[in-house]
């Protein structure tokens, strides 16, 4: 079964730190390019930040350039996302996906293949 699984979030306060895990089981993400996707309550699903296969090449929307690192481990089969100086529009459940294609920059949601469920962030005081 090809799946995503991802962790860490949770409740924290404004200018604390998360870090989101995306654990692949079935398949091997090393081929992969990878993105954080996150939806707000009420609002339409965003791209957050992508890596490509070796993890060289990395892109962050503008909202969380600076704050937010996106890494990965492939001997672990693993993504991360480490989201530093939070803020409360941060709020949100964030998803990894992984995606075949490369592009220099992000790949729109409908070119990646596998999804995970998705792990909440709350931002608040």
């Amino acid at each position: 079964q090809l799946q995503l699984v991802e962790s860490g979030g949770g409740l924290v306060q404004p200018g604390g730190s998360l870090r989101l895990s995306c654990v692949a089981s079935g398949f091997s993400l090393d081929v992969y390019t990878i993105g954080w996707f996150r939806q707000a309550p009420g609002k339409e699903r965003e791209w957050v930040s992508c890596a490509s296969s070796s993890g060289r090449r990395t892109n962050y929307a503008d909202s969380v350039k600076g704050r937010f690192t996106i890494s990965r481990d492939n001997a672990k089969n693993t993504v991360y996302l480490q989201m530093n100086s939070l803020k409360p529009e941060d709020t949100g459940i964030y998803y990894c996906a992984a995606s075949p294609y490369v592009a220099a920059g992000p790949l729109p949601a409908e070119e990646y293949d596998y999804w995970g469920r998705g792990t909440q962030v709350t931002v608040s005081s």
